[in-house]
């Protein structure tokens, strides 16, 4: 049965009130459009996103543990555990003991797993010049700047609690 995908924005009949205006609600439906444009450029990898981000951090950080994995992709261990899971399940990374932390686990990829990060960075970089070229580059500057605002603001403030990153 193939996957269906919700519309990007709601249908025309439908009164947002509220809404309409309300930052967080125009960020998740950026979100979701995002992602699921950046999903049809990846196709059939069988990575969400959310993963991408993982397989990149973790590139980019060899022995990263889950714990600042954690923090740096803003999820919390009730939706990293089981993404790591599947990535490992797909020979993707490797989870070794911290040498100095028996509870801690290091991260690393696999050779698998520098291929399909090196694929869909390919992928990110299509997707990224699409918003660049819908923003400009004064217009990314701002929203990467506005979006770090709200991070930081926000970021200690709320509990970490599961996201729909993927």
């Amino acid at each position: 049965m193939p996957k269906t995908t919700a519309p990007l924005s709601p249908p025309a009949e439908i009164r947002l009130g509220r809404l309409g205006e309300a930052v967080a609600y125009n960020l998740r439906l950026a979100q979701a459009a995002s992602f699921q444009a950046f999903a049809a450029l990846t196709g059939e990898t069988g990575l969400r996103p959310g993963r991408y981000a993982l397989l990149q951090l973790i590139g980019d950080n060899p022995g990263l543990s889950q714990t600042d994995l954690s923090r740096a992709a803003g999820r919390d261990k009730t939706t990293l555990t089981p993404a790591l899971g599947d990535l490992e399940r797909h020979g993707l990374i490797t989870r070794t003991p911290h040498p100095t932390d028996r509870r801690g686990r290091m991260l690393r990829l696999t050779a698998q797993g520098e291929t399909s990060r090196a694929r869909l960075a390919a992928c990110a970089e299509r997707h990224d010049a699409r918003l660049d070229a819908i923003l400009g580059a004064a217009g990314k500057a701002e929203l990467n700047r506005m979006l770090r605002l709200i991070t930081s603001a926000l970021g200690d403030a709320a509990p970490a609690g599961p996201t729909q990153e993927d």
